[in-house]
C-alpha cells in the first residue's frame, strides 16, 4: 500500500479561471474568423506590442537572424536535429505499406500519406522553446509533410534569432512572427496574407492549449499539452542530490508542473527532501521551482517494486525517470507514461533538447491512450480494397444479408447489382 509522505498542496487554479480562458480565446478565434488579418494584427498588438509591416519573415531576414547567432549555438542546434532526424527517419523506415490478399481474390491494403501541410507553433514566453523548433518541423519533413509553417511570438520587441534560426535550420517553408492564440488561429483558419493549415503541433501555455482543444475538428492536433509532469521512480541505490536535482529541475517549467518522487526506500525519500530545500535555495530558477514542490510535488512510499509499477501506470506522467538498480524491469513492465529515462545516464532534459526523441508528450495522464508527437502523427493510415468478379460475388452474398439486417437497403441495392452482374446468367452464385 502506497504512503504519501508530501502531499501536494495544490494550485489557485479555479473552474472560474478555466472558463474565462475558454471565452477568451472563442472570442480571439472568432474575431480572426470574421475578420482576418486585421484581427491578427490588432491582436498581436495587444498581447504583444508587436506590428510589423509583415508578420512573415523573408528570407533575407531570416538569413540575417541565422547570421547573428554564435557558431557554438549553431552547431548545437544542428546536432541536436540531426539527432532527432535519425531517430525519425528509424522510425518512419519501421511504418510499412501493406498489401495482402485475404480470401482469393480479396486485396487489401493501407498506405501511410503524409499531411499536405502543418503548424507548427513554437513558443516564447519564459522559456522560449527553441528545442521545440526542432522537435516539431524535422519529423514533419522526414514523413514528408510538403508545407511546413513555424510561429512563435516576438521577444523584447524583435524577432526571436535562435527560435528562428532553429526553425530553418529544421526546414520550416514559412516562418512568422506571432504568437499566443492569434498564431494558431491564423495558422489553422487562415487569412488574407496566410493560408490555412491541416493541422497544429507544438506545445504553449494554456490559451494555446485551448485554442487547440477549440479549434480540432477543423484542423488536426497532435495533443493537448498541460503543465510538464516528471515521475522519478528510485530505490535505495539512487542519489538522492541526483533525484532531488531531476525533480526541482523539472519543476521550474511553472508552479502548476507536477513533480513526483516514488520510491521504495524511506531513508531515500527523507533524503531528497533535505535535498530539495537545499538545491532551491541556490537554483537561479528557485522561487518559481519552490512553488511548483509545495503545490505540486509530491513523496510517494511503495513497499515493493510491483507497487511501484501499479502506481506510476496509475499516475500515467509524461516524463518518466528510472534511478533503480535494474532500470529494465520498469521498461518491460511500465504501459503509461509519455517517455521514459532509463538508468541516472539520461535525464528528462537529454530528451528535452538533444537525444533524438520527441519531447512533445501527453500530460493530465493522457499517456493511457496517446503517445507524444512523432514522425507517424504526420502520416494518415488509410486503406483500400480490390476484388475479382468472383471474390464480389463471394463477400456480397454476406454482405447484402447483413446491409438487409441493419435496414440499409440502399446499402444493399448497391451490393445486389453487383451480385446480378457478376453472376453468369443472372442468377446468383449459390
Amino acid at each position: 500500500m502506497s504512503v504519501y509522505l508530501k502531499r501536494a498542496a495544490g494550485t489557485s487554479e479555479t473552474t472560474e479561471d478555466e472558463a474565462k480562458i475558454r471565452q477568451a480565446v472563442e472570442n480571439i478565434i472568432e474575431d480572426i474568423a470574421v475578420c482576418g488579418d486585421s484581427a491578427i494584427r490588432q491582436l498581436s498588438e495587444r498581447f504583444d506590442g508587436w506590428s510589423p509591416p509583415s508578420f512573415r519573415l523573408s528570407q533575407a531576414e531570416i538569413d540575417a537572424l541565422v547570421s547573428s547567432i554564435p557558431q557554438a549555438v549553431m552547431a548545437d542546434l544542428r546536432f541536436a536535429q540531426e539527432q532527432v532526424r535519425r531517430f525519425a527517419e528509424a522510425q518512419r523506415k519501421a511504418l510499412n505499406d501493406i498489401e495482402i490478399e485475404t480470401l482469393p481474390g480479396v486485396i487489401l491494403g493501407h498506405r501511410h500519406i503524409p499531411i499536405e501541410s502543418v503548424g507548427c507553433y513554437i513558443p516564447g514566453g519564459r522559456y522560449p522553446l527553441v528545442s521545440s523548433a526542432i522537435m516539431c518541423i524535422v519529423p514533419a519533413r522526414v514523413a514528408g509533410v510538403r508545407r511546413v509553417v513555424a510561429c512563435t511570438p516576438p521577444s523584447g520587441g524583435k524577432p526571436p534569432a535562435a527560435s528562428v534560426a532553429a526553425m530553418a535550420l529544421a526546414g520550416a517553408d514559412e516562418i512568422y512572427i506571432l504568437g499566443g492564440v492569434q498564431a494558431v488561429a491564423a495558422m489553422a483558419l487562415g487569412s488574407e496574407s496566410i493560408k490555412p493549415v491541416d493541422m497544429i503541433v507544438g506545445p504553449g501555455n494554456a490559451y494555446v492549449a485551448e485554442a487547440k482543444r477549440q479549434l480540432f475538428g477543423r484542423v488536426g492536433i497532435d495533443l493537448i499539452a498541460g503543465p510538464s509532469e516528471v515521475l522519478v521512480i528510485a530505490d535505495e541505490s539512487a542519489d538522492a542530490e541526483m533525484v532531488a536535482a531531476d525533480l526541482i529541475g523539472q519543476a521550474e517549467h511553472g508552479v502548476n508542473s507536477p513533480c513526483v518522487l516514488l520510491t521504495t526506500s524511506e531513508l531515500l525519500a527523507q533524503a531528497v527532501a533535505s535535498q530539495i530545500e537545499r538545491q532551491l535555495r541556490t537554483l537561479p530558477t528557485g522561487d518559481v521551482a519552490a512553488q511548483a514542490w509545495r503545490a505540486c510535488g509530491e513523496i510517494i512510499l511503495v513497499s515493493s517494486l510491483e507497487e511501484a509499477v501499479q502506481e506510476a501506470n496509475r499516475l500515467a506522467f509524461e516524463h518518466v525517470e528510472v534511478l533503480t538498480k535494474d532500470p529494465q524491469y520498469f521498461l518491460e513492465r511500465l504501459t503509461n507514461y509519455g517517455s521514459l529515462f532509463l538508468g541516472a545516464e539520461t535525464c528528462v532534459p537529454y530528451g528535452d533538447f538533444a537525444i533524438g526523441t520527441n519531447h512533445t508528450l501527453p500530460t493530465g495522464r493522457a499517456a493511457r491512450y496517446t503517445g507524444g508527437l512523432w514522425v507517424g502523427k504526420y502520416l494518415k493510415t488509410v486503406t483500400y480494397q480490390k476484388c475479382t468478379p468472383q471474390a464480389s460475388l463471394m463477400v456480397g452474398e454476406h454482405c447484402a444479408r447483413l446491409a438487409e439486417l441493419e435496414g440499409c437497403l440502399g446499402h444493399k441495392a448497391q451490393v445486389d447489382l453487383r451480385l446480378e452482374r457478376y453472376t453468369q446468367s443472372g442468377k446468383r452464385a449459390q
